[in-house]
């Protein structure tokens, strides 16, 4: 298991099968799934696939959603991260989405901002990326909130699969000029 980043509250590591009933209990809440278009899960099978899949984007890109560990309780409240997309989104292509899905009982303490935060650094320092992207569901006001705290900027709302979706673009430039509130 490879630790990537520790911050005051928070452990960011490689996401591991011993995972699977914390990352179950998040994906299996409905709430949890609200703002996207996949359904709640209902087997352990579904996240051992899920676990499989982000084991080969560790092994194919270098990054993919880290597990958040709470360093008081050692629980994996859900993860955070970095995924890079080689596939053509929003007239986008090879590109780094940040994204985050956390337990419900772990909404609104701010989990969201502290892991994004040295995940965003991360990617400009070690990755050396220019921009980092992020979508979400128009709807999904908390989420919006986080993502403008961070510094990210709306660019637009546009199609994807079949929905409405917002885009963020955070630079380097302007991570770099405007750092949130650590």
């Amino acid at each position: 298991m490879r630790i990537f980043i520790e911050t005051e509250r928070l452990i960011l590591r490689e996401i591991e099968y011993t995972d699977e009933n914390d990352l179950f209990e998040m994906d299996a809440d409905p709430d949890v799934h609200l703002y996207i278009e996949n359904n709640p899960v209902k087997t352990i099978d579904e996240i051992q696939n899920g676990i499989k899949l982000l084991k080969k984007q560790y092994e194919e890109n270098g990054i993919a959603r880290w597990a958040v560990v709470d360093k008081l309780t050692n629980e994996c409240m859900g993860w955070s991260g970095l995924k890079y997309f080689n596939l053509q989104v929003n007239s986008h292509k090879n590109f780094y989405e940040l994204g985050y899905r956390f337990k419900k009982k772990h909404w609104g303490k701010g989990f969201a901002t502290e892991s994004s935060i040295a995940i965003l650094d991360y990617g400009f320092k070690n990755l050396n990326v220019e921009s980092i992207f992020a979508i979400t569901d128009p709807k999904n006001l908390n989420s919006k909130k986080v993502l403008t705290r961070l510094g990210f900027d709306f660019q637009e709302t546009f199609d994807y699969e079949g929905d409405p979706t917002d885009w963020f673009e955070l630079t380097k430039t302007t991570w770099e000029s405007r750092k949130p509130i650590r």
